[in-house]
Order: C-alpha cells, then structure tokens, then sequence
C-alpha cells in the first residue's frame, strides 16, 4: 500500500550504494549548485514564458458572455453562457432554439446548456490532478488540450441539443489549467516568488469572463454561434501547438524518477547486478494503475483530512460564485433598470476586468513583499504570511455586494440614472475577489507542497459546485425581497464568513501541524520530499 504521505512513484530517496567504494546514487535530488533539470533553475524568462502560456490557456478555457440578448425571456434563457474564449454567443437559447428541430428553445436544455460545463468542471480535476501526479504535467496537459478541442469540434459540428450538451461537458471534464496552473507555479518558483505568477494565471480566466461579452457580442450577430466556435476551436489549436513544442515537464517527482531510469540504462550489467532495493523501496514500487486508484482518492483523503483546506475551501467557494452572480445579474439590471443598448451592456462588463486588473496589480506589488517582511521576524517558512491581504478583502467584499444591491435601481431623483455607481461597486467587486482568490490558492500551493495539486483539486471541485448552483439562489431572493434585500442577504453570508481568513492567518499553523499532509508547510518541497 502506498503511503498516503509521500509522493505517488517517489524518486528522490537515494538507493544503497553500490559498494563501499562506490559513489552515491547521483539522481537523489537535484544540484542546488546548478542543475538544468530542475524547473527552480531555469531561466527566468523561460519560467514566465511557461506562466504567459498557462494564463493563454486559462484565457482560452473561461471566457463568458452575459445573456443580453433582446429575445433571451422569450427564448426562456436568463442565465450566463460560458463557452470558451471568444467561442461565446449571447445567451445559450438562441443556440437551443437553432439546434431545435421545432426552433424553440426548452428551458430545461437552455439550463442545462449553462451548468453542465461546471459539473464537468467538478468532475475533470478528480482525474487530472491524480494523473499529473503520477505522469507528469506535461502529458496531461497535453492529452486535456487535445480532449479540450475534440469537445470545441464537437461542440461546433453539433446539430441537436443533445449532442452540444455533451460537447460542453467534454470541454468542462478536460479544462486542466483551473487545475494544474497553480501546481505548475509551486514546480518553477519558491514559495517568495509566486504572488505575482499566481495572480496572473488567476487573473486571465476573470478577464477572459468579463471581455468575452464585449468581444462576442457583435461577432456573434454577424457571423452566428458556429463560425465564433471555429475561431475559438483555432486558438485552442494554436495553444496546444505551444504546448507541445514550448512546455517541459516541471513536477519533480516525475523528473528525477526519468533521470534514474536514464541512469539505470546506461549502468553496466555488474553495477545493476550489485544495486541493492530496500523493502521501504519495494514497497514503493506499485503498479502505475494501483498508484493512479491511490491518487484519485488522495484529494479526497487531503481534503477531509485537512481542517484548513475545508474552511478555506468553502470560503473561496463563496467568494469566487460572487463573479457568477454578477455576471448573471449585471446585464438584466442594465437593461432593465437602467435601458442601456446591448452593446454598452456588453462593454460594460470590462468594469469587473478592471477592478481584477487593480487586484492583480496589488497582488504583484504587495503579496510576496509582505510575506518576506513577515519571514524576518520568523525565519521558519510560514503559508500564514500570504494570508494579510485576504484579510483586507474580507471586509470589503460585503461592502461592494451591498453597495451593488443598493444602486441597482436608479435613484427617480436623479435626472441622469448613470450606472456609475453600480459599475464603480463592481470594480470594488472584482478588485476584493482578486485579492481573495489570488492569495488563498499561494497559499494551498504552500501549505500542502507536494500535495497542492490535489488540495487544488478539492477547492475547484467545491467552487465549481458553488459557482453552479449558489448563482440559482440569486433570481429568488432578488424577486421576493429586491435588489438591496437580496444582495443584503448575500453581503450578510460574505460577513459571516470574513473571520475565516483571519482564524487561518492566527491558528493555521497551529492546525496544520495536526495534519500530515500540511505539517511541514513547504519545507517538504525544498528538502526534496516532492515537486
């Protein structure tokens, strides 16, 4: 049985040596001194190379587009259409009505057009996060960029609504940037250098969701859903010919596992005859199938097993469906409240990117100079320190949720009814989610080192179960108690939980230590333990 606390298919233990007289295995571990495998070494222009391409694809994945559409009641679609970079259409019943052999678009198949992405969503990263893990980033990259655009082609070539709904879910199963993007950033940097990869790779899918609409919406009118489909499907393409060509592995369990097998080839036969396997060492060589059933189960076992990673899973889950929430409620109040064209609808999202641009940026400037301040008053590598600027974000997220409740209806005592104040509360929006988000996942990829891509797993699972089913609640609440009380509510769930982060920065440490996927933070990754 595998231990639950070392890395699937460990290559870093060093084997026996030969003889007395024979020098230690030389693959143990990478060269600190200098070492061209190992991805911490690397050039730097390389390694942002390699950030560029994943926040390309993250890009490419989540682009989104607000149901605006003159005819969406009619068509009974008023919910977000989230398709893939700038493959968008405006809402997805439309796409129903068109695919439909009567032309009208069924409520149930428009719904289902929208979620069935994020389950796919939940489910991919159970099998994505596993299989990195035991193969490597680079071929499961590859093999969910090629999965990825099979389900665009797909999508493109669907004639019923049957088949487009699969499509979707394909494309939602094989989205495996949400995933590994951050694993990736853990690989090629120390734990004072991530804030500023994190946050771009955290920030492109936002952007993607909040340009698409302005990108989309006067392609789509002109040159329909499918032709903007194969413009999406040629981007995906010209990704993952990158992929291909530019990317290198970068998880070092699986690098050093290649580099003793290389070594073990070029042995002589009288050294391999003499090489000795400790039982700790055998016992570790599972069946790559009984190391991939382990692995699936591990993100399940990380999650439960870790009291930290629930409670900061459950906050992220809330924060990130408020962009959800948004996106779905923005263009109905534009429209109707404040009778704005469907193109300024559309161009109005940029609002959410702009706020996301000004998290990025603070994120940049502040997240890895504050933890190294922190780290000269405690020399002991702490996650806690990427922590102090969640705790900001925290207080302002339920200020800009109800200061957009508030102004959603135009004051009758205005002789203007600008949307100023609504668009300036959702810049508040954006900038308070980036600088959640972005700080939360450094410091999965910090707390659990060899194990970030399973944590990452478990908290893209709950958000995308949250970011499915939390925006539903919305249209209720709205109807039954309004703009303010609805989104009062929302602001009042976001305050309740505001401590969460606040508890993590004073006690995690203390419970990570009762956690043996946590208790060395991420010294396990610079002693050697894992990638």
């Amino acid at each position: 049985m595998i231990d639950e606390e070392q890395p699937l298919l460990r290559p870093d233990r060093a084997p026996q040596s030969i003889s007395h007289h024979a020098a230690p295995y030389p693959d143990a571990d990478f060269d600190r001194d200098g070492d061209q495998d190992d991805p911490r070494q690397w050039p730097m222009a390389y390694r942002w190379g390699l950030v560029s391409l994943l926040a390309l694809m993250a890009f490419t994945v989540y682009a989104t587009i607000a149901p605006h559409h003159p005819h969406s009641r009619s068509l009974g679609s008023h919910h977000n259409s989230t398709f893939t970079c700038i493959s968008v259409v405006p809402v997805a019943g439309p796409i129903i009505a068109d695919l439909s052999p009567d032309h009208t678009a069924s409520k149930s198949a428009s719904v289902l057009l929208v979620t069935i992405w994020e389950l796919g969503e939940a489910a991919g990263p159970l099998f994505i996060a596993p299989l990195s893990e035991v193969y490597g980033r680079y071929p499961v990259f590859n093999a969910a960029n090629t999965l990825f655009i099979l389900g665009v082609l797909l999508a493109t070539l669907s004639q019923t609504p049957g088949m487009l709904v699969c499509a979707r879910f394909l494309t939602g199963c094989a989205v495996a940037s949400n995933v590994l993007n951050p694993s990736v950033i853990g690989d090629i940097f120390p734990p004072e250098s991530r804030g500023s990869a994190v946050s771009l790779v955290m920030l492109a899918p936002l952007i993607g969701g909040a340009v698409g609409p302005a990108i989309a919406g006067a392609i789509a009118q002109s040159s329909g859903w499918r032709q903007i489909m194969c413009m999406s499907l040629a981007l995906a393409v010209f990704c993952e010919i990158l992929f291909l060509t530019c990317f290198r592995e970068t998880y070092k369990p699986v690098i050093l596992r290649r580099r003793q097998n290389i070594h073990k080839r070029h042995a002589t036969s009288s050294a391999n005859e003499q090489l000795e396997t400790t039982p700790a060492e055998a016992s570790e060589k599972a069946t790559e199938a009984h190391a991939l059933r382990t692995a699936i189960v591990r993100p399940l076992k990380v999650f439960t097993g870790s009291f930290v990673l629930q409670i900061l899973s459950l906050y992220g889950a809330v924060v990130f469906s408020l962009f959800y929430i948004m996106s779905t409620t923005l263009p109905e109040i534009l429209r109707e409240q404040y009778h704005l064209s469907p193109t300024l609808v559309g161009s109005s999202l940029i609002s959410f990117s702009i706020g996301s641009l000004l998290g990025v940026l603070t994120c940049n400037l502040l997240l890895d100079r504050i933890y190294l301040r922190l780290q000269t008053t405690n020399p002991v590598p702490k996650p806690e320190n990427k922590l102090p600027l969640v705790l900001i974000s925290a207080l302002l997220l339920p200020v800009s949720i109800l200061w957009y409740g508030s102004v959603a209806v135009p004051s009758h005592q205005s002789a203007t009814q600008t949307p100023l104040p609504l668009l300036l509360a959702v810049i508040l929006m954006g900038f308070s989610l980036l600088t959640t988000i972005v700080p939360l996942m450094s410091y999965v990829v910090d707390a659990f080192a060899t194990y970030s891509a399973s944590a990452t797993t478990s908290v893209l699972i709950l958000r995308c179960l949250m970011g499915t089913f939390l925006p539903l609640t919305t249209g209720p609440l709205t109807d039954s108690l309004g703009y303010l009380g609805g989104f009062g509510v929302i602001a009042a769930v976001c305050a309740v939980l505001a401590p969460v982060p606040a508890l993590v920065f004073w006690f995690g440490e203390r419970w990570r230590g009762g956690c043996r996927f946590t208790r060395g933070g991420d010294e396990d990754r610079e002693d050697g333990v894992g990638g």
